[in-house]
């Protein structure tokens, strides 16, 4: 046996797994050797080792007996390949944090320090693909992102992507700015967010400057970000309405970023939203629990740091808002453990994300109610109501929901606080919202920032 048979060993998995499952299990392993009785794979970590024993293993031992290959068992073994990271099995290793921060803030300031003499671009160049994690949430806009690099102007123009807080939109539609000038050095890239389109076109205004209009107009590649600032701007909107068209009549690449979609930003001009939805329109959704466990793994890992695979468990399991909140989850844990020279274990992790995550001791039912019913813009009085319009019931369903999903209320509990008698109306409320957050993005997008507005 060599290292193509393992390499067919993977080819198969990949087509019968999922993508975020392979990028985080079977990516990074490795065929290490055979004795004729054993076959001993790579794998980077205990996490990854235990998986493949206990997960994956039948399924590994079919492929290689399908392939010819005449073994006794198959061993998993900790055995990292050399990268360009620093990944140090040892969380004591002297100022390790530090000197990874150091060479990758040096790797990255050189390649940036080379293109802003070429271009403007005002790019962070630590968002990349490489440093981007793929799971089921985000797989979409990853591979339209990726598409844009190859086709600018051509594949999906414009692309927007939207979604909540915290979830990477910055991070990739910055990665597509940093990939196309890799790829061609000259390009224009320009990436700026709404908030300072908008503050440029007031001074533009106000000092009478004409050089505004077509500073972005000469772009190839033009990247907008937090489109949701724009609301009630009827002028810069204009502005902006001219400078999409001047763009995509000349096939320049657009992409822009929201926490919404066109159709559900307020005060948006129509002829602006019906522009944003000419190419795609993607979301990304939360992390699921594989794509936080890869997340979690790779921040530890450029740390320098190999999580115990429980710590690194539990911290995906408690942490479920965002990807930001996850990372501030880790950095925490790291932190702390790094200046009492300590190893992170569950206990201390444990520790930590209790006293932090008080939110849902400090939330109270009628809050839940009263930010629901603001969001709906509806008295309180309506949603506890004996009424039955629909412009009602939706949100009354909703904060059936969060009062269940935040809280963890018992049904009978949940229909008591908005005025129902009978618990099932609360099982079917709750049911309902489930499945909807999974089919329809406008409800998803009312339960993320009602939610958001709770935690505020």
């Amino acid at each position: 046996m060599d290292n193509a048979v393992w390499h067919t060993v993977l080819g198969e998995i990949e087509l019968t797994v999922s993508r975020a499952t392979f990028a985080t299990w079977f990516k990074n392993t490795h065929f290490l050797g055979y004795d004729g009785g054993n076959v001993r794979v790579g794998v980077p970590n205990v996490f990854a080792k235990h998986q493949l024993e206990v997960k994956f293993n039948q399924q590994i031992v079919g492929i290689l007996k399908k392939n010819g290959v005449k073994f006794e068992s198959v061993e998993y073994i900790i055995h990292s390949l050399p990268s360009k990271k620093s990944t140090g099995s040892s969380y004591l290793k002297s100022n390790s944090t530090l000197a990874s921060t150091l060479s990758s803030s040096n790797k990255y300031s050189l390649a940036s320090s080379k293109l802003t003499k070429k271009t403007p671009h005002t790019l962070n160049r630590r968002y990349t693909f490489d440093e981007f994690i793929v799971g089921s949430g985000n797989d979409l806009a990853y591979t339209a992102c990726q598409a844009i690099v190859k086709y600018p102007g051509t594949k999906y123009n414009p692309l927007f992507v939207y979604g909540g807080v915290g979830l990477g939109k910055t991070h990739l539609i910055q990665a597509v700015g940093n990939a196309v000038l890799d790829k061609n050095p000259d390009a224009k890239v320009y990436y700026i967010s709404t908030e300072t389109f908008v503050n440029e076109f007031l001074e533009s205004i106000r000092f009478k400057k004409k050089s505004f209009s077509g500073k972005y107009r000469d772009a190839d590649v033009l990247i907008v970000d937090d489109m949701q600032f724009i609301t009630g701007k009827e002028k810069t909107q204009e502005e902006f309405f001219h400078t999409f068209n001047a763009l995509h009549q000349a096939n320049k690449q657009i992409i822009i970023s929201s926490d919404k979609p066109p159709k559900a930003i307020p005060t948006l001009t129509e002829r602006l939203r019906s522009r944003f939805e000419w190419g795609m329109t993607v979301d990304i959704q939360p992390p699921d629990f594989e794509t936080r466990v890869a997340i979690l793994q790779t921040k530890a890992n450029v740390s320098g740091v190999t999580l115990p695979p429980d710590c690194v468990e539990y911290l995906a399991t408690h942490i479920q808002t965002n990807i930001r909140e996850l990372e501030g989850g880790l950095n925490q844990l790291l932190a702390y453990c790094e200046m009492r020279g300590i190893e992170p274990d569950l206990q201390i992790a444990m520790g930590l994300i209790e006293n932090t995550r008080s939110r849902p001791r400090h939330i109270t039912p009628k809050q839940v109610i009263e930010r629901t019913a603001r969001h709906f813009q509806l008295d309180l009085d309506d949603i506890l109501g004996p009424k039955r319009d629909k412009d009602i019931v939706l949100p009354r369903q909703i904060a059936m929901y969060l009062l269940r999903s935040e809280l963890h209320l018992s049904f009978p509990k949940v229909a008591k606080e908005l005025g129902r008698k009978d618990h099932t109306t609360a099982i079917h409320s709750v049911d309902k919202i489930e499945k909807n957050i999974r089919l329809d993005q406008i409800i998803r997008q009312h339960v993320n920032e009602i939610r958001d507005r709770i935690y505020a």
